[in-house]
């Protein structure tokens, strides 16, 4: 194996330390920790690099260090969500290979309600939605029936998602919309919410996709009717988590042939989506047990230990092959389309 210089780029907030004593667990910049050790551990020489608006920091390391690859940890820039893709546009002018996904499927998959119209095109099921712009009134179609969930349009994580997101009357809806406006700062949108299993889905790869088995988010004591939100508390504050029995594990029980239908459909979505590197897909299940795909992760958070590197775990995929094929990926990627 190649031993390369990697560039880890992260958030100006989230730089790690070069060493850890102790359990780190809580610490927000694990998932970055988690990959400088494992990239090291590979016998990779990494430079950490942690971004703000200002990109000429990235184009003197690139001209001064040579780099053969940055690994692209950003989520957004200076707390704008959709920042990130221009960052990794940038690395496209330069001409210097990165990990995940490229700008285009960034833009798609941020903008969930362009992504459901694509999906809505190649006839994938995804709830029923309306957009709710800032500054206009909300109204909804009469087609378009409670309950609804309400949610940031581009934001990720949960943010902004509690048990007051699902509504059923028009004025809670209202309501809950100019809290996104107001609190998240972003435009809204509604959609269908869908009550049944929660599905997550890892894809790994960029024209050949390898689909990890289904992995479950389970509520053992929901607090809404028997219901459950995959809730903003419920993903980040551990207390509430271990108060209403969360947890999440390779999903048992499914309908016969559910799991490959559901390897095939996520195939599907990664392609439809123009995404490539890795990639995560939640999904409900319907009625009859259809899978509803509710959103479509680029770049998910590869902690140790947490859901996506779990799942590969269980397709045989350690941590460490991860990290590395990840890093394949991205030079492979660069390689098949760079134009000079």
């Amino acid at each position: 194996m190649k031993k390369l210089r990697v560039l880890l780029l992260v958030d100006s907030d989230l730089m790690p330390p070069d060493t850890v004593e102790g359990d780190y667990t809580e610490q927000p910049w694990k998932t970055e920790y988690d990959v400088l050790v494992t990239l090291r551990g590979l016998g990779h020489e990494v430079r950490t690099l942690g971004m703000t608006r200002d990109l000429s920091p990235l184009r003197e390391a690139y001209a001064e260090w040579k780099p053969h690859i940055a690994f692209n940890m950003l989520e957004d820039v200076y707390g704008v969500v959709h920042y990130d893709l221009n960052v990794v546009a940038f690395m496209e002018l330069l001409g210097l290979p990165y990990t995940g996904c490229n700008p285009t499927g960034l833009l798609i998959s941020r903008d969930k309600a362009l992504a459901k119209k694509l999906l809505v095109y190649h006839r994938i099921r995804t709830p029923r939605f309306m957009v709710c712009r800032r500054g206009a009134k909300v109204r909804r179609p009469t087609a378009l029936p409670f309950p609804l969930i309400v949610k940031s349009l581009i934001e990720d994580a949960s943010a902004g998602i509690g048990q007051r997101s699902v509504v059923d009357k028009d004025d809670a809806l209202a309501e809950r919309v100019g809290f996104v406006h107001e609190q998240i700062g972003t435009d809204a949108i509604a959609e269908e919410f869908i009550g049944g299993r929660e599905i997550y889905m890892g894809l790994l790869g960029n024209r050949r996709i390898e689909a990890f088995p289904p992995w479950e988010l389970i509520v053992e004591n929901p607090p809404r009717n028997g219901q459950f939100l995959a809730t903003r508390r419920l993903k980040w504050d551990k207390r509430y988590q271990k108060k209403v029995g969360m947890k999440t594990r390779r999903a048992e029980n499914l309908p016969e042939g559910l799991e490959e239908r559901l390897k095939k459909i996520s195939r599907r979505i990664f392609h439809i989506l123009n995404l490539n590197g890795y990639a995560r897909l939640d999904f409900r299940l319907g009625p009859n047990d259809e899978p509803y795909l509710l959103e479509a992760n680029a770049n998910p958070a590869i902690s140790y230990g947490e859901d996506y590197a779990e799942s590969a775990e269980h397709a045989g995929v350690g941590y460490e092959k991860l990290i590395q094929r990840i890093l394949n990926l991205g030079l492979r990627w660069h390689e098949d389309h760079r134009i000079v």
